[in-house]
């Protein structure tokens, strides 16, 4: 089963601090044209998801259950 939502870690937030975290988890939504053009639908502080620069990002690498924790916290 593919996965519909990713987790990725702001780790630059100049332009959006308002709207994103440093070091914080987001939710990433996949959008293929939106990734054409470098950038992420992330759900953002509003709790809508906007897009925003792909190398204000990477993927959070964690484990299944910490996955899934993080997922049902959000």
């Amino acid at each position: 089963m593919a996965r519909t939502r990713q987790l990725v870690i702001c780790i630059d937030n100049t332009g959006y601090e308002v709207s994103l975290e440093r070091r914080k988890i987001y939710i990433r939504i996949p959008d293929a044209r939106a990734e054409k053009s470098g950038q992420l639908r992330v759900i953002d502080e509003s709790g809508e998801d906007y897009l925003y620069p792909k190398e204000s990002f990477v993927t959070a690498e964690l484990s299944q259950p910490v996955r899934r924790a993080v997922l049902q916290a959000a």
